[in-house]
């Protein structure tokens, strides 16, 4: 098991960015200057057991300080239940209790062309540090900046404009951004993967969101010859592999075998999972 770190963090800010949609900032710079884009937290609100069990957020960006070092953590999430409505309640000073990094973050595309990002819902949230990753802009978990591909493109779809969450920070990052909406209030009237077809091949696929959208874009990546990556968002109790509750399905051979995506992912290769 990689090596993670268990403590608590200081808020420094907790906004609301779209429609039931907030970005929590945390004052931890340990995790911060080790953390690296596709990874993420475990958040527990202190001093309750109701809910008892953390969740998992990804990383959305580092935090640098006056000296350019990571210092914080920034987390993006949607108020869909008993913990998620808590955490909007909180203020600059209150503490969460976090656990991280972890999971196996993201393939560092070294040389690649251009890539996709295709996000649905809140699938969008791991993209960003990924995005200056990328395009060299940020450093993260140690390394230096460094630009590793050509141009990155964001297929981004939401039910309705309400709930776009970020998009200056992912135009402001350096992505061209491509919007679909379920109900046609803003961009591309219809599913995400809609568009995809209609735009140059890339030469890598990400995507992170709705299991169906990402069975949707790993078919596409199959029929188009693209290598592609998916981010699971499966639900999680304990983040370190241990009550194995976030279990998903790969292929192994002719069969099919359970891995963990907490410590096995959250990041595969499109081509292992096995889609039920």
């Amino acid at each position: 098991m990689a090596h993670f770190l268990q403590t608590t963090a200081t808020v420094t800010e907790n906004i609301a960015i779209a429609r039931d949609t907030w970005r929590v900032r945390l004052d931890q710079p340990n995790i911060a200057r080790a953390i690296r884009p596709g990874q993420f937290l475990m958040l527990r609100l202190p001093g309750t057991n109701d809910p008892l069990l953390g969740r998992p957020y990804a990383l959305y960006d580092t935090v640098l300080n006056v000296e350019n070092d990571p210092a914080g953590i920034d987390v993006v999430y949607l108020v869909v239940g008993k913990q998620t409505r808590a955490l909007t309640q909180l203020r600059s000073g209150d503490s969460l209790g976090v656990w991280g990094p972890l999971g196996n973050g993201f393939p560092d595309l070294e040389g690649a062309g251009h890539v996709w990002f295709v996000a649905g819902g809140i699938g969008q949230t791991p993209f960003l540090a990924y995005t200056r990753a990328l395009l060299g802009t940020r450093g993260y978990g140690g390394t230096a900046p460094c630009r590793r591909v050509r141009t990155v493109s964001m297929f981004y779809g939401v039910r309705t404009a309400e709930l776009l969450a970020g998009l200056g920070d992912f135009k402001e990052a350096g992505a061209s951004v491509h919007v679909a909406s379920d109900d046609g209030s803003i961009g591309h009237h219809g599913f995400v993967t809609d568009m995809l077809a209609h735009h140059p091949r890339p030469d890598h696929i990400m995507a992170c969101g709705p299991g169906p959208m990402m069975q949707a874009v790993a078919s596409f990546a199959g029929s188009a010859g693209v290598s592609c990556h998916l981010s699971l968002e499966t639900p999680m109790a304990c983040g370190v592999g241990i009550c194995f509750s976030c279990v998903t399905r790969v292929c192994d051979g002719d069969g099919w075998d359970y891995r963990r995506v907490c410590i096995d992912g959250p990041v595969f290769d499109a081509n292992t999972i096995h889609w039920q």
